[in-house]
């Protein structure tokens, strides 16, 4: 009798094993999502203000030269980073909601207000080191579906000025391929949609549709046009 209750423990000890290793392997793929990311990095620091201050930031958001946002090539929108100027030791932390830089040889972005507190300002470009602190996940966007026949597209964005669209086509060009801009006239008004790709299947156009909104985008799937 002791013998089948010493197996019958050791059955119950497995199968709790087996459970707390499957919750284990839950917990760590949700936690760990972003995680793949350098906790620090060193690189090359530029800054961008007027010139830009109002104009549209890839992630929809309006940019102010004002607040602690940068644009980084692949941390997801909504990621904090801890910047650190490495002559002088001064230190922000800043949000992640816009792609670049464009020019290369520089890593990040600044606004004018993280450039300045961290006295970057004077010499336009540093040495800094990048550590990154987290993700603010308000910024994960919901796939929105306006078209159920195909063939598909992913629009990423719609503008009313061409210099906005080209600016988020050449962000996404950083990563996705197969970005185009379309333009239409709706209510006398000229619209520039960018848009990604052509799905013969609504499931393809998904899977890329919820990497992008998970990255930040704000994504819509709707019917494919011809560029014109």
């Amino acid at each position: 009798m002791a013998r089948c209750d010493n197996c019958e423990a050791a059955k119950n000890l497995w199968r709790l094993s087996l459970v707390l290793c499957i919750l284990f392997l839950i917990i760590s793929c949700s936690s760990t999502r972003y995680e793949r990311y350098p906790r620090t990095e060193y690189g090359i620091a530029s800054w961008y203000g007027s010139d830009f201050h109002g104009k549209y930031t890839s992630s929809g958001e309006k940019f102010n030269m004002y607040a602690m946002t940068c644009a980084h090539r692949k941390y997801p929108f909504g990621s904090v980073l801890k910047i650190t100027n490495v002559t002088n030791n001064k230190s922000i932390d800043c949000i992640v909601n816009d792609r670049g830089p464009f020019v290369g040889g520089r890593d990040i972005d600044l606004s004018y207000a993280a450039a300045r507190d961290i006295g970057m300002i004077g010499q336009g470009t540093g040495q800094v080191k990048i550590e990154y602190l987290g993700r603010d996940e308000a910024y994960i966007k919901e796939v929105k579906y306006l078209s159920e026949t195909g063939p598909f597209t992913i629009q990423v964005g719609a503008f009313e000025e061409l210099p906005n669209a080209r600016r988020l086509e050449r962000a996404l060009e950083m990563r996705y391929k197969h970005v185009y801009i379309t333009e239409s006239l709706l209510n006398g008004r000229t619209f520039y949609r960018v848009r990604i790709g052509k799905f013969l299947t609504r499931e393809d156009a998904n899977n890329l549709a919820r990497m992008l909104a998970d990255e930040g985008y704000r994504v819509l799937i709707t019917r494919y046009e011809e560029k014109i």
